[in-house]
């Protein structure tokens, strides 16, 4: 072989690989391309964790769910805010979703306790209706994204009264309160008890004058005598049941109870009351923030969140479900207030440095 062709030979060696070592690159940048895409889309979690009110979800839109994306959910429950802030103040891990009221959102916020939920993983959030578009609690629903909402106020057996037991008074006033001795229940839980009897003395239920909370304290006290005790999950099954007539409770439990009793009903009480909203929130280093995230999305589908409705008794921020809600929940005045009821309605704010006051005089109340 003479010298120019092992020249041509040596050159073409070369090309053959450059040519090669191209191929590689380019299969090499497909494979990190392809790569990349998937862990853009992200699988899904094989199981979902939520730490939810008692018998606050539609087991049939957990069993559509669970269909559809193939994802377990599994549901824990908690009797009051205040029980679930302390479960996760004490590292209880593991939750994905999470569903505390208006007020404890503020205070989860202020402690870091929860992640910022990826609005993009969630384009059904502009269903929410703009009353609950930007809270007060949590502006633009950086961490929340609004569940239910409703009002706190009196369930009661319509056969014992000759009229609706319209007022606070049914649960404090001594003349009213001793016909039922050992008959009514109020909630187990600190801000909506104390709450009802600073709305009775005519104070608000955020009220941070120690006065007002130490005579609401000593109301609280009185009744404890004419009760059947605290209760945050049988209130309503307890009037159905004829252990009690009269309750303080969450409207959609005694309109859900009342389906099965129709003797039992609901009212808001003439002094004013409480509104609130529960959410979806995502607990700070949940396992399954993207999986949390499909499932508050499909929360927010029209369908599905009219179907809560209809299975809760409860409103929905949710104004593109309202064609899918049944028509008589709502015309119905006990589940979606009118307007001059609503005016008398109030949040449940973080009281910040009088919190300690309000679990003191909780304790206090409970002790005698």
């Amino acid at each position: 072989m003479g010298k120019n062709e092992l020249q041509i030979g040596g050159a073409m060696r070369k090309r053959i690989w450059r040519v090669l070592i191209s191929c590689v690159i380019v299969t090499a940048l497909v494979v990190i391309a392809v790569g990349c895409d998937r862990q853009g889309e992200e699988e899904l979690a094989s199981t979902l964790y939520l730490y939810n009110w008692s018998e606050y979800m539609d087991p049939d839109v957990l069993d559509q769910f669970e269909e559809e994306f193939g994802v377990n959910v599994i549901e824990d429950p908690f009797a009051s805010n205040e029980e679930m802030l302390a479960k996760l103040q004490a590292g209880a891990g593991g939750y994905d979703i999470i569903f505390p009221s208006d007020y404890m959102v503020d205070i989860m916020i202020e402690e870091g306790l929860l992640a910022e939920v990826n609005h993009e993983n969630v384009p059904n959030i502009d269903n929410i209706d703009p009353l609950f578009a930007d809270p007060p609690y949590d502006p633009g629903m950086v961490h929340c994204i609004p569940y239910m909402w409703g009002t706190t106020g009196l369930g009661y057996n319509a056969d014992v009264f000759d009229e609706e037991p319209d007022s606070w008074a049914y649960v404090f006033d001594p003349d009213l309160v001793s016909q039922y001795q050992g008959q009514i229940t109020m909630l187990n839980d600190v801000r909506e008890t104390v709450g009802a009897a600073l709305k009775y003395l005519g104070y608000s239920i955020n009220s941070t004058d120690e006065d007002q909370l130490m005579e609401a304290r000593d109301l609280l006290i009185q009744q404890k005598q004419w009760l059947y005790g605290y209760e945050a999950e049988q209130y309503a099954p307890l009037i159905s049941a004829d252990e009690t007539v009269i309750a303080h409770g969450y409207n959609g439990y005694f309109l859900m109870t009342a389906e099965e009793d129709e003797r039992i009903w609901y009212t808001i009480p003439r002094e004013g009351a409480t509104i609130w909203a529960d959410n979806m929130c995502i607990p700070r280093g949940a396992p399954n923030q993207h999986t949390a995230e499909v499932f508050i999305d499909f929360i927010l589908r029209p369908e599905v969140s009219a179907a809560l409705v209809n299975y809760l008794w409860y409103p929905s921020p949710n104004s593109a479900a309202a064609e899918f809600i049944d028509p008589d929940i709502l015309e119905d005045p006990a589940i979606y207030p009118p307007d001059d009821i609503m005016q008398r309605l109030e949040w449940i704010e973080d009281v910040g440095e009088t919190t300690p006051i309000y679990e003191r005089i909780w304790t206090e109340v409970k002790a005698q």
